[in-house]
């Protein structure tokens, strides 16, 4: 049973599951929920798919790989938008509430939601899926492709962890992971395969807003970009459109951080602007 809101009954549904089509059912129902916007359903259906495959010993698809991806990150993202928006309540603002704390004690309480899921999302990367992926070296049958996805997915779940939860190591852990899936990448993925793509702007956004590194946030995004431009004719078209997408989110963050570096440099040599 989900630990976020999620109460489908699991015994009803798995009664209708004839033997050997388990795996079948679940990914049927999890694209349901899916079309149906239940999220927090589409993540118990992902979750007890993980589980699945580990008493099985057999490897997530891509397609399912996905879909575990879409479930939480859909979750996670509709309270990691609540937060930041309850953060950025002024006092002002909770002065109108007539009851000075609430709404510290409201983001303390999505704060919390938060937390369960991205540890959950946690417990099945370095549990189950990291661990089960780690060994396999081979691209023809995804394993490369699958480690990497993974390890890339721990990076961000302890990257969202960092953005509310400071001085916990939530950072530190979230950098470990996002290295470890860079240098298997660098080394076994073409430099135009959308997941080496979207590690380096997924990495590079770490290193810009949670570790504070400007100067390596900006050698990734242009190190990752350069490098799938020398390689954009050998391009699969099949994946043409999902890489050039990443491709383009990573040059519009590397303007927008000269922009900015700029204007830090501007403001250190002549003081601030008045805007």
């Amino acid at each position: 049973m989900s630990q976020h809101n999620s109460r489908f009954d699991f015994k009803a549904i798995s009664a209708l599951f004839k033997s050997g089509d388990e795996r079948k059912g679940l990914v049927s129902m999890a694209r349901t929920a899916e079309t149906a916007e239940r999220y927090d359903d589409m993540c118990a259906f992902m979750r007890e798919l993980v589980k699945w495959s580990d008493k099985e010993k057999a490897d997530l698809t891509v397609e399912e790989r996905n879909l575990l991806s879409v479930s939480y990150k859909n979750v996670v993202g509709a309270r990691r938008a609540s937060w930041r928006t309850l953060n950025a309540c002024s006092e002002e603002e909770e002065a109108k509430t007539h009851h000075p704390g609430l709404i510290d004690v409201y983001k303390q309480q999505v704060a919390g939601e938060l937390d369960a899921i991205c540890k959950e999302v946690l417990q099945l990367l370095e549990g189950i899926l990291i661990k089960n992926s780690a060994g396999k070296q081979s691209t023809e049958d995804g394993g490369i492709e699958s480690s990497v996805f993974y390890l890339k997915m721990a990076g961000d779940y302890y990257r969202y962890l960092a953005e509310f939860v400071t001085n916990s190591g939530h950072d530190t852990k979230a950098a470990e992971f996002y290295a470890k899936a860079m240098a298997v990448a660098q080394e076994k993925l073409e430099p135009t395969h959308p997941i080496r793509l979207g590690l380096a702007l997924n990495y590079s956004v770490c290193q810009y807003e949670i570790l504070k590194d400007k100067k390596k946030a900006c050698e990734l995004a242009k190190n990752a970009f350069d490098s799938a431009i020398s390689k954009l004719d050998k391009l699969n078209e099949s994946s043409y459109k999902d890489s050039t997408l990443i491709m383009q989110l990573l040059r519009d963050n590397l303007t927008l951080w000269t922009s900015d570096s700029q204007e830090d440099r501007d403001a250190e040599a002549g003081g601030e602007e008045n805007n």
